[in-house]
């Protein structure tokens, strides 16, 4: 089967984890991707990573596309020269460690070897995009995709422009996720840590509370989310799982606006994730995960994102 998609190339400019993840994203809907670093054998892992991650997809059946693993394989490449893997993409996906000075002095390479109309995208997953942009030629053109880790199993993706971003980078870039099978959402203006972070950071805030202070074991907190609210919210988000609960939003304020104003009024300061209690938390966890044992138990989570999509596409299709 010809890749429809063939003709266009992605640059991917980072390796790592989030690389190589939106490698297979753009790949498995038939794009060219070319992955850059600056280590010849951090690209050679990555590759190396995607065919074994691409034949374990396939295995179980929830390999992405129409493509098969051999297409799909055959449409990456790797390479250490910048400019090979940014002059022909129409749309540039930086993926390196976040740090400030680290992503401003990428982009003002990348700046310098880009076409005049490519869509240069950020994976920043908290640096706002005016702090990375502002001092490019092509700043217009520059915008943030904040995937949710692991990116090819979650597909949410938090797009957030710059106050130069030119509307149209805006609209083909939602297009262009959208089209991959990532769900895109718009932030609306630059904001500390984005959306995503912002909501995750308030719940690892107050499950750190309540183990410090005594109240639940790291494990049965975990399976709050697991096995309470992160089955809700796997299908609805807490806004709608509000309005369901009530007859409307009106109804859910008459009826609970008291008790959650009463309740939040308990969560107090911010703590710093430090001290005994972090030696408690990381004790709890490593009992039961030995750290040995990360990579078998990121595989045992992966392959369950995946079989929650397939069934949610399943449903969906209904």
């Amino acid at each position: 089967m010809a890749a429809k998609n063939s003709e266009q190339q992605v640059g991917i400019v980072g390796s790592g984890l989030i690389g190589h993840s939106f490698a297979m994203i753009y790949a498995a809907s038939g794009y060219r991707v070319r992955i850059y670093d600056i280590k010849p054998e951090q690209v050679q892992h990555a590759l190396s990573t995607i065919d074994e991650q691409l034949e374990h997809l396939a295995k179980n059946g929830l390999l992405r596309g129409k493509l098969t693993v051999k297409e799909q394989r055959s449409l990456i490449t790797g390479t250490n020269d910048l400019a090979e893997c940014v002059k022909d993409a129409f749309f540039i996906q930086e993926c390196v460690y976040e740090d400030l000075d680290l992503k401003r002095g990428v982009h003002a390479k990348i700046d310098g070897l880009c076409k005049d109309d490519v869509i240069i995208a950020s994976s920043a997953s908290a640096l706002i995009p005016s702090l990375i942009s502002q001092n490019l030629k092509h700043k217009n053109r520059f915008i943030v995709c904040h995937p949710t880790n692991p990116p090819f199993y979650a597909p949410l993706v938090e797009v957030i422009p710059a106050p130069w971003t030119d509307p149209d980078v805006v609209v083909t870039t939602k297009q262009l996720l959208a089209e991959t099978g990532q769900v895109p959402v718009i932030v609306k203006k630059e904001i500390d840590g984005f959306v995503l972070n912002r909501i995750q950071y308030s719940i690892i805030g107050e499950c750190w509370r309540l183990y410090e202070e005594g109240v639940m074991s790291v494990e049965d907190i975990d399976k709050v989310m697991s096995e309470g609210l992160g089955r809700r919210y796997a299908f609805m988000g807490p806004l709608e799982t509000a309005y369901l609960n009530a007859d409307g939003m009106y109804n859910y304020g008459d009826k609970y606006k008291e008790m959650i104003y009463r309740v939040q009024c308990t969560f107090g300061a911010p703590r710093k994730m430090e001290g005994p209690t972090l030696d408690k938390i990381q004790n709890e966890l490593t009992s039961r995960i030995p750290l040995d044992q990360l990579n078998e138990r990121r595989k045992w989570r992966d392959i369950r994102l995946a079989s929650l999509q397939k069934l949610k596409n399943d449903l969906d299709k209904k």
